[in-house]
């Protein structure tokens, strides 16, 4: 009777986030609450197809003579994605691939991708997104760990597949020039059947890869079947149906994924080009009329980096919403966006594992630049010391652990993150303010502790590159006999500018405590960072 009971007072306390959840679908227009029929069909698709052809279908559905993406190629309807996708899953099918496959992509953002996502997900086979930065030793690891069984990928990455098994069912998904012995898959949906598939027995799922900034990527599977997770990214992030989102962050990482779906279940055009550039990207907001800019913090810089004169030519206007996410978002950086694009700035803070944790408005922001945010509907944020004791009280130093909807169950290798009250470690250090924003002072594993005191780079970080003519820093521990670790800052300044070294540490030494000023700093011409604008911290102390 009391596990009866237990479970009535679960459901109960789950009752209010659903509602919540519903409104705030309906005000972004995912749930037209006059249409029951195009709710409940939306209802089935995700829960059948999964999210990615799900919302797919939903978009096919509701218009499906709308624009549902457009690249480099040129735009293609919800109707003809739909289609396109059709022939590509039965040409699969024809060839092995069925519920039990693992269907890995390694491809630029394109149709090609987007048409292999969704083909995967109507057969029901796993889909794995492989990361266009990766290095052979790493593809072939991740491959063979994660059991891949077809592979598809862009021409470019032709030396990289070559060290694959022999014999493993490959397909070129983008072309540079006419191939010789690997099937197209233009040459598959040109072919195909194009009539709709029976419906899956259960969704395939998806695998997103961890970043890898310290060795080989670690799998975490993903299975959603409620179309209420959108409300997550929605409540504070003001989306909304039939517009356009271009992703300037790839699909193979989370948060470009995250929103491709997004933008799909909103019936919203997806507009994507295979490699970042930043004016490209402003003629991209221009011609689609883009209310949703989707990027990582290094591609905002870039944008931003173009200049006033270069801006200036582009109309856009229409950008309501500046989505970053990815990594850590500088009170400087997210400043100066915030003059040139007006208050559109988003902020979301989160991981692979956990998915959504925070969301920074226009108005946090506005009150407390850097800041992260507060959790979105369905999420909970919680810091706890290194002893598992909960962390209270405005600006007191703990460790961040969340939860939602969206987060994962375990890494496919088995292991697992830390849990405390059944939130998930994300692996850094934070505290909140007064109103119960939260800020992200660093990774747990990046505190350095020089003289018996504990330095956290980010703070450091974020004052250099608010000093004129600095445009990146990164603030790392080395090893001292004296100090046990000192404080060595890596800075990138902006072309034709000269900063000395002792200008940055008395400008560090005027706003921080003295120990925090860099012993030594190290002028670079860029910082190294991986395909997704993560810092890779370990190759600094390579470069000396």
């Amino acid at each position: 009777m009391s596990e009866y009971l237990t479970r009535v007072r679960d459901l109960a306390g789950k009752v209010p986030t659903a509602l919540r959840s519903v409104d705030v679908l309906r005000r972004a227009g995912l749930v037209p609450l006059g249409r029951p029929d195009h709710v409940l069909r939306s209802m089935i698709a995700v829960r059948r197809l999964g999210p990615i052809a799900g919302a797919a279908r939903v978009a096919a559905t509701r218009d499906h003579r709308a624009i549902g993406l457009v690249d480099e190629q040129g735009p293609l309807t919800f109707r003809q994605l739909d289609r396109r996708s059709n022939a590509l899953a039965r040409a699969f099918a024809a060839r092995g691939v069925t519920a039990a496959s693992v269907v890995a992509l390694l491809a630029r953002d394109h149709r090609g991708a987007v048409e292999t996502m969704l083909a995967a997900s109507k057969l029901g086979a796993r889909l794995l997104l492989m990361n266009t930065g990766f290095a052979q030793p790493q593809l072939v690891d991740v491959a063979e760990r994660e059991g891949v069984t077809v592979f598809v990928y862009d021409q470019e990455f032709t030396p990289l597949v070559q060290a694959l098994p022999p014999g493993l069912p490959s397909f070129l998904a983008w072309v540079d020039d006419v191939p010789e012995g690997v099937t197209t898959l233009e040459e598959l949906i040109a072919n195909g059947d194009d009539r709709p598939l029976p419906m899956p027995a259960e969704p395939g799922g998806m695998v997103l890869l961890t970043s890898g900034t310290t060795g080989t990527p670690k799998g975490a599977p993903r299975q959603v079947r409620s179309p209420l997770a959108a409300a997550q990214f929605l409540d504070r992030i003001p989306l909304r149906s039939g517009e356009a989102t271009m992703l300037a962050a790839p699909l193979f990482h989370a948060t470009g994924f995250s929103q491709f779906i997004i933008s799909f279940a909103l019936g919203s055009t997806v507009v994507l080009r295979r490699r970042f550039d930043p004016e490209a990207t402003l003629a991209a907001i221009q011609d689609n009329r883009v209310t949703a800019l989707v990027l990582v913090p290094t591609m905002l810089q870039r944008v931003l980096d173009l200049g006033p004169e270069v801006i200036g030519r582009y109309d856009t206007s229409s950008l309501r919403v500046v989505f970053t996410a990815g990594s850590a978002l500088s009170p400087e950086l997210g400043n100066r966006a915030s003059r040139v694009f007006g208050e559109v700035i988003h902020n979301l803070y989160g991981s692979t594992e956990v998915s959504v944790a925070t969301v920074a408005t226009p108005a946090d922001w506005r009150a407390a630049p850097g800041t992260v945010g507060k959790p979105p509907v369905g999420c909970k944020v919680a810091l706890y010391d290194e002893a598992g004791r909960p962390v209270t009280g405005s600006g007191v130093t703990g460790r961040v652990f969340a939860g939602s909807g969206l987060a994962f169950g375990g890494y496919t290798d088995g292991r697992h993150k830390e849990v405390i009250d059944g939130l998930l470690s994300t692996g850094d250090i934070g505290h909140l303010d007064a109103e119960g924003r939260l800020f992200i002072d660093g990774r747990d594993d990046d505190m350095i502790v020089s003289g018996g005191e504990n330095v956290f780079p980010a703070e450091i970080e974020n004052l250099l590159v608010a000093y004129p003519g600095v445009v990146e820093a990164a603030v790392l521990g080395v090893a001292d006999p004296e100090f046990g670790q000192r404080l060595k800052a890596y800075v990138v300044l902006e072309a034709g500018t000269a900063v000395a070294e002792d200008e940055l540490r008395a400008h560090v030494k005027t706003n921080l405590a003295r120990f925090k000023v860099p012993r030594d700093v190290v002028f670079l011409p860029e910082l190294p960072r991986n395909a997704t604008g993560k810092l890779m911290r370990k190759r600094l102390l390579e470069l000396g």
